[in-house]
């Protein structure tokens, strides 16, 4: 009696592990899409952070930094983040920007894109995932 229990324990074991170990690529595949993620929102929150910095004084002298040419595309970021591509736009609220019109204002987007990993690997040709993040930045 007591090793038919135990056959039957081993076989229930079995079948257990047998179905958490095809849990294990999904969990992995989660925890490389969080980190691909969360790195390409720290790449744009950094040029977030260098954006906002710039000087755009009206007083003298006037400088004006806050330009496109002064933020250009990083297709690819330098190693360690040569799998990110980053790009900055800046426009002017002159015009108006989200029904907000006014001179004085610019409307800042920083758009940090990757190719995805999937369950397999590395995610197919031409698909991509984008943390983009907005701010307003007013005259100082």
């Amino acid at each position: 009696m007591t090793l038919i229990e135990l056959v039957i324990a081993v076989a229930v074991i079995g079948i257990g592990l047998i179905a958490l170990s095809s849990a294990v690529p999904i969990g992995a595949y989660g925890i490389q899409e969080g980190n691909q993620l969360s790195t390409a929102t720290f790449l744009a929150n950094q040029r977030m952070e260098q954006v906002r910095n710039a000087r755009w004084q009206t007083g003298p002298p006037a400088v004006d930094d806050l330009t496109q040419a002064a933020f250009p595309d990083e297709m690819p970021i330098a190693a360690p983040y040569a799998g990110y591509n980053r790009i900055v736009q800046i426009t002017s609220c002159s015009a108006g920007c989200d029904g907000i019109v006014s001179a004085d204002l610019r409307q800042v987007v920083i758009t940090v894109s990757y190719r995805p990993m999937s369950g397999v690997g590395v995610g197919a040709a031409g698909v991509t995932k984008s943390a983009v993040i907005t701010m307003y930045i007013a005259k100082r």
